[in-house]
């Protein structure tokens, strides 16, 4: 039995489509989360400092925690975020500490997306912190680009070969066919290069060191509300398998951390014996609407295997968060701040107009959500 994984996650708890009123919003109880007011721009800063979130598109390649620390040194900085005394107080002071205003506010990520992924983060400041894990189990929008013929350990592309498999037999009516017993509510496993913890340790540490895993990954319940095929590429794109493949010592590793909960499961690069040696994989994209807890990766792992090929995420983008969206189309949706815009201000703020903003703040009060 070659390394496989079949589907992951958790319960959905809807909170997209909020309809926002010039009060404090009041709503069904089964729509946390609650305590929000209306995200207008702030007419006046009197209420400074402002508690919120916001949503910020992720370019592909930093980690999100990297983002968050980079928007901290803004925000920590910024009279619309923390109060002026600890603002003069901390310019008196000269320590690195104090200078990066560590301990002048509290910011963090309502969910990680992984180096590879772009798209939706929705980040908090202050009393927006208590909001974030409401955005863990909302229902989330993806795009994703699935490449065939191979599969990874991380079942994208930032992985190393596990197994090459044939994929010119896979039309694009194949794929749409495939997708409906994806739809609805099914059962998924978490890849075992993920950050899911067991017993305290990431399942990650378990494949990488050799660890016998405790007890077989357990199957969860995950919701797919939309599921389809929205572009066919075929051949006609530049997308390759990954080159990185198992060291002796790490595919005995693996083996090692698998075989503990089941003797039959092998890992290996070579390529199955009518699996094409030459021309361009099929590659294709999935648009996704889904509940907390899924994993993308995991869909697109085992609708290659039940097309009768392998394949693995090459792109990766989430289109919605909640409320927060690239695109808003619904009543109370949240447009997001482009990550350029941070960036720009991180090598220099500039001037500041007449009501006393940066150009990044400016940026951030059109798009943020007071929490109160």
């Amino acid at each position: 039995m070659l390394l496989t994984a079949r589907l992951s996650g958790l319960p959905l708890y809807p909170c997209l489509g909020f309809r926002f009123f010039s009060q404090i919003y009041t709503r069904p109880a089964f729509l946390a989360p609650t305590g929000y007011r209306s995200s207008e721009m702030p007419k006046e800063t009197k209420s400074s400092p402002l508690s919120a979130l916001f949503g910020v598109i992720k370019p592909s390649g930093p980690t999100s925690m990297s983002l968050v620390n980079d928007i901290k040194k803004l925000v920590a900085n910024s009279p619309l975020f923390v109060e002026e005394s600890k603002l003069k107080a901390k310019a008196s002071k000269t320590t690195r500490k104090n200078k990066h205003g560590r301990d002048a506010v509290k910011i963090g990520q309502g969910g990680t997306l992984d180096p590879l992924a772009d798209g939706v983060l929705v980040v908090g400041v202050g009393k927006g912190t208590k909001k974030l894990s409401d955005f863990l189990d909302c229902v989330k929008e993806y795009r994703t680009t699935c490449l065939l013929g191979c599969e990874t350990d991380t079942y994208d592309s930032e992985g190393k070969q596990v197994r090459v498999a044939p994929w010119r037999h896979v039309t694009r009516e194949q794929v749409e066919k495939a997708l409906e017993q994806f739809r609805g509510e099914i059962d998924q496993v978490p890849p075992i290069f993920s950050a899911l913890k067991m017993d305290g340790k990431p399942l990650y540490d378990y494949a990488r060191n050799g660890i016998p895993l405790p007890r077989p990954i357990e199957k969860r319940k995950v919701t797919v509300h939309e599921l389809e095929l929205i572009e066919w590429k075929g051949d006609d794109h530049s997308f390759r398998w990954p080159e990185k493949k198992f060291t002796k010592e790490e595919q005995e590793a693996m083996e090692k951390a698998l075989k503990s909960v089941d003797d039959t499961v092998s890992v290996k690069d070579e390529p199955e014996a009518d699996a094409p040696s030459e021309g361009v994989p099929t590659a294709f994209v999935l648009r996704m609407k889904v509940s907390g807890g899924t994993y993308v990766r995991s869909i697109v792992h085992d609708l290659a295997h039940a097309l009768g090929s392998a394949g693995h995420v090459v792109t990766l983008t989430r289109a919605r968060q909640g409320r927060f969206a690239l695109e808003p189309s619904e009543e109370g949706d949240r447009a997001c701040v482009p990550w350029d815009v941070f960036e720009k201000a991180l090598k220099d703020e500039g001037e500041a107009d007449a009501d006393g903003r940066k150009e990044w703040e400016r940026e951030v009060l059109d798009k943020l959500e007071v929490v109160t």
